[in-house]
């Protein structure tokens, strides 16, 4: 396995990586390489990580035909588990003559390779409790390949999942930091003759009075013939040290974005020059044609398993008036496109 959630580790740094080769079965079906479980969590771990995976499926969405076999729920969820989870699963639902009815979805989380030819499970407990095999061959399965295994595919924003967790738990230290509050910074030693009981006690109310609506405002100490270090500031621990928060959190956007090869303008980020990203509608056009047009035409494989055009979807038209097929991904200039 490749990766555990928890602590973090190296890719490459693990002398478990040779379990990896081999995909563990239970004699029914085969195990995932990851928790598909935690890997359903982590869709919320970063907004930019969500974000991205959404722009994806808006799109798709958008230009998607519902056919009498494939209605728009179904698809969206199928679209949605092949982006997050790397697998993308639907059921053949035959009619009373036997043909093709529905192709209703199977959730990724709770689908299972079976250890026979073309038989599926649907597993959502402890093995043995509710466990459910699909009939032999009633489930297509797309999956995003994975070079070290062919039975079950893994995202391609894997080798950003270190960055995104990073990136939530600086958000989640950063929220813990503020609703503590009342952190110890620094010890105030007071070793001055002239300060008596009352004088200690006046610092002290002030120092409380110094959170919520008093922070941040200067103090001043009178102790006449006072000493140069009677009073003194020990800090406790770094409490001047630099703060990486937006550094990280930028660092980690950074991998994320380039995982899931998204242009920034597209999902809301704000650009740190006076240049900015450029127009939205170039790259949106770009966009489409380098990353959803491969993305559709994958998915329209499933055409070909069921044997009908379960899944169709609309021509994009560019900025310029152009419209691209998706089906064959041609491009038909804007003048033969008006002809049309």
């Amino acid at each position: 396995m490749v990766f555990t959630f928890g602590d973090p580790e190296s890719v490459l740094d693990r002398r478990e990586l040779s379990s990896y080769f081999e995909v563990w079965h239970n004699n029914r079906w085969f195990e995932p390489p990851l928790p598909m479980d935690t890997l359903a969590r982590s869709f919320n771990m970063s907004a930019h990580h969500r974000s991205a995976i959404a722009l994806k499926l808006n799109l798709l969405v958008s230009h998607l035909q519902p056919s009498r076999w494939l209605g728009a729920d179904d698809f969206e969820r199928f679209a949605i588990d092949f982006l997050q989870m790397g697998n993308g699963y639907l059921e053949w639902v035959p009619n009373m003559a036997g043909g093709l009815a529905q192709a209703r979805v199977s959730l990724a989380r709770h689908t299972r390779v079976g250890t026979k030819p073309g038989v599926f499970w649907f597993v959502t407990g402890p093995v043995g409790s509710l466990d459910h095999q699909f009939a032999p061959d009633s489930i297509f399965h797309l999956q995003q390949p994975d070079v070290a295994q062919e039975i079950y595919g893994l995202p391609e924003w894997l080798s950003a999942l270190q960055a995104g967790l990073l990136n939530e738990n600086a958000t989640l230290f950063r929220r813990r930091y503020y609703l503590n509050g009342a952190h110890a910074g620094f010890i105030l030693y007071l070793n001055e003759a002239l300060a008596d009981a009352e004088t200690s006690k006046a610092l002290e109310d002030r120092l409380k009075q110094a959170k919520g609506v008093g922070n941040f405002k200067n103090m001043l100490v009178h102790i006449p013939g006072g000493k140069k270090d009677g009073i003194q500031l020990l800090p406790i621990g770094e409490v001047a040290a630099k703060d990486e928060f937006a550094s990280i959190k930028n660092i980690s956007r950074d991998d994320l974005l380039a995982a899931h090869r998204v242009p920034p303008q597209l999902i809301g980020i704000i650009p740190q020059n006076n240049g900015g990203f450029g127009g939205v509608a170039d790259a949106k056009d770009a966009f489409f044609e380098i990353e959803i047009l491969p993305l559709a035409r994958r998915m329209l494989r499933m055409n070909d398993w069921f044997g009908l055009k379960v899944l169709v979807f609309r021509n994009y038209v560019c900025a310029n008036g152009d419209e691209i097929e998706i089906e064959t991904g041609r491009r038909i200039p804007a003048a033969g496109a008006a002809r049309r």
